[in-house]
């Protein structure tokens, strides 16, 4: 299980928050507008029907007459096909907006990431990126899509029906009214209980993803160092938390809920017994009557969906919380404003400004440390000519892949500078440096897709003979010929139907493939067996000419050609 500890969020409800969900759901502005006019005649029409009813009661039945009453029938289907009409409206507009809203948050939330630094990733586990994106969208989507329905309905109702209480007896319309101020005290009460158990549902929620991502990716090693038991001793540990946390929540919701209705139900006994009396005495007729305690019931039903949208918007909050704070994440590299207007940035390259990458490298007094990490070079100096191939050879943790990360830009020096063609690499955009790299890795990341694809994935304009000709040259030919659908193979997820040494060769076929003027090899072979060693170096050896290389390797025949 991570030990990553994830930030405790313990403010109260959050206005500003909203505005920026709000903000994010721009695109569905006007679905939620159309929902704000369906609602708004649906509510009318609710209290306009036991208007109806109680025209009827004094008319009809207590009136015994029949006069009119095809006028009657007439307006009173007209209303119930409006609300039809107004209901599917309404469900039609919440829909796009649910869909809409979850679109926007995780495609905002994916360019997120393509933008982070590797410094991001370094410190924050892939469940907990995977929680936020989905659940947590999820989550605001329905909150967003759908309670503003109920919150949208049951304000207008509130106010045309407590109009038309005051029409029909305002004495004991304030009588019912008394009833909110004790309900908008115990909100106050509940909702910071409920606020808090649901934040701590969220967070062991994220938890229990990243468990189960390690779970999965790591079900190797559990099963080869026996760790099953131990695992579910962890695994249960925080599920326990989370079923506790959401036991709270629940069982505050439930209790907030049954106070509302047990104050609207007295409410409604006062006005019954305070009515029946003023019936019997004339005052009041016997529709009338009817209309007033049907009001009073129907008066608290929306005060009952606005508090359980209260406690929903306290989840949610925890929800919007974690989703604001990845979106508003602020990458540790950036490109100047000047950079930007001049070059682009990673979605927007402006590539006729991007002058030629040569290949000259200079660290000049280059310190860096990583964060809250202990300090990894200090005051280092290094010259590189375009052409020349550079190895790094030392133990593991002297700094290699630090420097090669340096270089590509991944991370930034804490102190001095690195020159690129006699420029500091900052006043250069970052898509202009890492465009022209070429990185393979010691442990190779295919992507769901065929073996052609895979291979095309840095350069996807690349006709089917340039992913041919890569694949040759780097000795992959033989073994993806072999197999039963040739370059249109699938690979499988993380390419987990080819051997490592398979996946090390398609990664090295997909680097040549782009043509970078910088190369970096980062124990790249060590996975690879003596023999397809040697065809990668023979055909690296001929494509390394002309480029700058950095080579990390412990085997002495990967460096033999080193400058």
């Amino acid at each position: 299980m991570q030990s990553f500890q994830e930030e405790d969020y313990t403010k109260r409800f959050d206005l500003s928050l909203w505005k920026k969900l709000l903000r994010l759901a721009k695109p569905y502005h006007r679905n939620l507008w159309m929902v704000v006019v369906f609602m708004t005649v649906s509510a009318i029409i609710d209290v306009a029907l036991p208007m109806m009813n109680s025209y009827a009661i004094d008319n009809y039945i207590a009136g015994h007459s029949m006069a009119g009453i095809g006028w009657f029938v007439a307006g009173y289907i007209a209303l119930v096909t409006i609300q039809v009409f107004n209901i599917l409206g309404f469900l039609k507009q919440c829909g796009y907006v649910e869909c809409g809203v979850c679109y926007t948050i995780r495609r905002l939330g994916f360019q997120k990431l393509q933008e982070l630094p590797f410094s991001y990733y370094d410190r924050m586990p892939v469940g907990y990126l995977m929680s936020r994106l989905t659940n947590d969208t999820q989550r605001l989507g329905d909150t967003i899509g759908w309670s503003i329905v109920d919150l949208c309905w049951g304000a207008v109702f509130l106010v045309a029906c407590s109009v038309q209480m005051f029409i029909l007896n305002w004495r004991l319309t304030l009588v019912v009214l008394l009833v909110l101020p004790p309900l908008a005290v115990i909100s106050w009460k509940f909702q910071k209980g409920i606020l808090q158990a649901y934040r701590q549902v969220r967070k062991r929620n994220s938890q229990i993803t990243a468990g189960f991502n390690e779970g999965i990716m790591g079900a190797k090693t559990t099963k080869t160092l026996v760790r099953e038991e131990m695992n579910i001793e962890e695994f249960t540990q925080v599920a326990g938390e989370m079923r506790r946390s959401s036991v709270k929540a629940a069982t505050l919701s439930a209790l907030f809920l049954p106070i509302v209705v047990s104050l609207g139900s007295l409410a409604t006994a006062y006005a019954l017994w305070k009515g029946g009396y003023e019936v019997l005495g004339g005052v009041m007729t016997l529709g009338v009557l009817q209309v007033f305690i049907n009001y009073t019931v129907q008066f608290f039903q929306p005060v009952r969906d606005i508090a359980r949208i209260f406690a929903e918007l306290q989840s949610a909050q925890a929800a919007a919380e974690r989703v604001i704070t990845l979106l508003e994440t602020e990458p540790d590299i950036v490109d100047s404003p000047e950079v930007v207007a001049r070059f682009g940035d990673n979605f927007h390259p402006k590539k006729e400004n991007w002058p030629a990458l040569v290949g000259d490298i200079d660290f000049k007094d280059v310190t860096f440390h990583y964060k809250d990490g202990e300090q990894v070079l200090s005051h280092f100096n290094l010259h590189v000519e375009h052409g020349q191939t550079i190895a790094l050879v030392g133990e593991t943790g002297s700094g290699k892949s630090t420097i090669v990360n340096l270089i590509c830009r991944f991370y930034e020096p804490t102190e001095g500078s690195i020159l690129i063609d006699g420029a500091d690499y900052r006043t250069r955009s970052q898509l202009w440096l890492q465009s022209n790299l070429g990185y393979v890795l010691q442990s190779p990341q295919l992507f769901s897709g065929t073996v052609a694809e895979n291979i095309r994935y840095g350069r996807p304009d690349a006709t089917d003979e340039e992913v041919r000709a890569a694949a040759r040259m780097v000795g992959a030919e033989p073994f993806i010929l072999a197999m039963t659908k040739g370059y249109d193979e699938p690979v499988g997820e993380g390419g987990n139907r080819l051997s490592t040494g398979q996946k090390q060769l398609i990664s090295f076929a997909r680097a040549i493939l782009t043509n970078p003027a910088i190369f970096v090899l980062d124990e790249a072979t060590s996975s690879i067996d003596t023999k397809t060693e040697q065809l990668i170096q023979n055909a690296v050896g001929r494509l390394l000419k002309g480029h700058t290389s950095f080579v990390i390797a412990h085997r002495l025949s990967t460096i033999r050609q080193a400058d």
